[in-house]
């Protein structure tokens, strides 16, 4: 699978469009993106920012393709706590050695663009598969942006976001775990920022 894309900049119309189908302030949305991936949705090679979870992954074969998890163990790409290794600052060599295991499973263990989003989501992001999904992040950050709306809305967290109910968006978006990494307030913080 190619990562690269044309990885065209968000546009205003791109942002305005995702916070009216999500019907949140473009200020709140910003929140988020500031929050998620630092603001961009691509790296320095002009790949989606993406973080490859080997917990996750680990999850995901043991219960769909178990006979290649001892592979996936020994190559260190996959184990089955969260926190069990830090992250490397790039993700794409893990995932690169994942695609070769198994690229759907790989692709889903993987959190993608401006939201990042969990490959696993593709469906509630409006794609028909995380390969889709991935395809069209690397396009560009507007891409991005339509995803993460419609993940939003469909995951019934458009008013949390909305009335900058930031604790419940938190819980709801990155897992019961998010008051461990200060989620709600790091949001809160990078509204008022955007408001300011």
């Amino acid at each position: 699978m190619i990562f690269t894309g044309a990885a065209l900049p968000r546009s205003p119309q791109g942002l305005a469009a995702a916070a009216a189908k999500i019907g949140c302030e473009p200020a709140a949305l910003q929140a988020v993106l500031s929050v998620e991936a630092a603001g961009s949705g691509f790296d320095a090679l002009k790949r989606p920012k993406m973080l490859f979870e080997p917990h996750i992954f680990y999850g995901l074969l043991e219960r769909h393709e178990a006979s290649k998890l001892g592979a996936a163990v020994k190559a260190r790409i996959a184990y089955p706590k969260w926190g069990m290794r830090p992250y490397p600052k790039d993700s794409y060599p893990h995932l690169t050695q994942a695609v070769a295991l198994d690229e759907t499973l790989a692709l889903d263990s993987a959190s993608w663009g401006l939201g990042q989003l969990l490959g696993q989501n593709f469906a509630k992001a409006g794609y028909a598969s995380p390969q889709a999904m991935v395809t069209a992040f690397a396009g560009g950050e507007d891409a991005q942006l339509t995803g993460m709306a419609a993940f939003i809305v469909k995951s019934g967290l458009a008013d949390e976001l909305r009335d900058k109910r930031w604790a419940a968006f938190a819980r709801g978006y990155n897992g019961p775990a998010y008051a461990r990494n200060h989620y709600d307030t790091k949001l809160a913080t990078a509204y008022a920022k955007a408001t300011a």
